[in-house]
């Protein structure tokens, strides 16, 4: 099965319905129209190729395929997620080679104290062990 990028959108879309319990509460916490969420789990059970959710009027639970789907899918998404936290994190850090030309005197007496205290602050990078002098 070629990846369709529209099938990730409908996975997260059908475990926004899973947890939220029906499509209005589901669309309220995603800023979609209820509608909107119901023609995306359509989508991805056409997608997928089996039915996903039962759907009453008053009630939406999983079929048996879906709960398998779901129990699968539910961690990957969560991965997913913490790797898009942890790339937005490491956007803010300090990254970057800084290289200082001054007085050996000036770096020895000065410089070479502080530069621990500087580098204890600033969480190592993927070439941290790389010293350029």
């Amino acid at each position: 099965m070629a990846f369709d990028s529209r099938l990730l959108g409908g996975i997260g879309v059908s475990a926004a319905v899973v947890e939220a319990g029906n499509f209005v509460r589901a669309a309220g916490a995603l800023g979609l129209a209820p509608c909107g969420v119901s023609r995306a789990v359509a989508r991805l059970e056409a997608r997928v190729g089996v039915r996903l959710l039962d759907r009453t009027p008053r009630a939406v639970s999983l079929t048996d395929e879906g709960r398998h789907f779901h129990a699968q899918a539910a961690p990957l998404l969560a991965e997913l997620e913490e790797a898009a936290s942890e790339a937005a994190r490491s956007a803010h850090g300090v990254r970057g080679k800084l290289r200082v030309n001054v007085d050996p005197w000036f770096a020895r007496l000065v410089l070479a104290p502080r530069l621990a205290s500087s580098c204890s602050k600033t969480p190592p990078s993927s070439d941290a062990g790389r010293r350029i002098w």
